[in-house]
């Protein structure tokens, strides 16, 4: 009788960009350690393999990662589910686990330890609760995602029975993964990033048309130092905000602006027809709510002219000028400075 998949998480840094989703795999790092699948299959063998290979590791961080590496080695089984949220794209990408463990010593993003995943489906952030993007927050590198499994798996057509939970997920997690004050304060700290650029992205999306999040993005031009206006609804050559520094707008630089209110992947020919637009003293400039794919990118480094900036980059944009927009955006988007430790730096 087929058993229920198990659901994991999975984080990887944002540097790996989408080469996990083209080569169809998640990794792990600690590339000092070697080849993992040749340490003894317990977490005590992990733990010492691990203090030898990273002698200045907190102790209170060595049995996190420990258990970090156990997991992804042997704990995963052939048919498990894998949810990764790719901090790229700020895609939420669920997979099914093959069979195969490989370790890749040369690899360029320093996660040598790789296990093949077929990938099922890639969803936007904005299409999962808050509390379901709170519990793949997780600070740890490999984690059980046990609160919000269907919520996920639903995405992709499958569904599982769940047990009943005799301990809260806080309990759970604390059991399984004890960690030190300041590991728990850089993950508090980041988790709190995470949740306001969510509910940032999240407010535009429902409460700003197409048109609406042009005129927002005109405003915070203005924020910004500039003169903007919104170009008529149609006929505008993919051009929606037209910017520059004179009153006017005769001296160049002139910003020709597109604004995507998605939170998908733009592709390259989007891009490449605003930049059909350009003329001379005129830099392109295009906006979205999600991402890029590889080929908008790999144009915007090859073209001094474009600047293209994600969900990611405009939510730090309003973050930045926040002070400076206009009451009813502010409403819009209430926000509350707060001060939070930076521990990162020392980690």
């Amino acid at each position: 009788m087929a058993h229920d998949p198990t659901v994991w998480g999975v984080h990887m840094g944002a540097h790996v960009g989408d080469r996990p989703i083209d080569d169809s795999y998640v990794a792990i790092g600690w590339d000092k350690m070697g080849d993992l699948t040749h340490i003894a299959p317990n977490r005590e063998a992990f733990k010492a393999a691990l203090a030898e290979a990273y002698p200045d590791k907190k102790a209170g961080a060595i049995p996190v990662d420990a258990g970090s590496m156990f997991k992804f080695l042997h704990q995963i089984k052939p048919g498990d589910i894998v949810v990764y949220p790719s901090k790229s794209d700020r895609m939420v990408n669920i997979g099914r686990f093959r069979d195969k463990v490989e370790y890749l010593a040369d690899d360029r993003d320093e996660y040598p330890t790789h296990r093949h995943v077929d990938w099922l489906g890639h969803f936007p952030r904005n299409e999962f609760s808050q509390s379901a993007l709170n519990e793949i927050g997780s600070f740890l590198t490999m984690f059980r995602v046990k609160r919000h499994v269907n919520e996920f798996l639903t995405k992709v057509d499958m569904r599982i029975t769940l047990p009943p939970v005799a301990i809260s997920e806080a309990q759970a997690e604390a059991i399984e993964d004890p960690t030190d004050d300041d590991a728990a304060t850089v993950a508090a700290s980041l988790q709190a990033e995470a949740n306001t650029s969510d509910f940032v992205i999240k407010r535009l999306m429902a409460e700003l048309s197409g048109h609406q999040f042009e005129e927002f993005m005109a405003h915070l031009l203005e924020c910004m130092g500039y003169t903007a206006r919104v170009t008529p609804k149609s006929g505008d050559g993919g051009v929606d905000v037209i910017a520059h520094m004179d009153p006017l707008g005769f001296q160049p630089p002139i910003v020709k602006v597109q604004c995507k209110r998605t939170t998908g992947q733009t592709p390259r020919p989007d891009v490449d027809q605003l930049l059909g637009t350009l003329g001379d003293g005129e830099y392109g400039l295009f906006v979205n709510l999600g991402s890029f794919a590889r080929g908008a990118v790999e144009l915007e480094r090859n073209r001094a002219k474009l600047r293209l900036i994600d969900g990611e980059q405009f939510v730090e944009l309003i973050f930045e000028h926040y002070a400076a927009l206009a009451p009813r955006y502010r409403a819009m988007i209430p926000l509350k400075q707060i001060f939070v430790p930076d521990l990162t730096q020392s980690q």
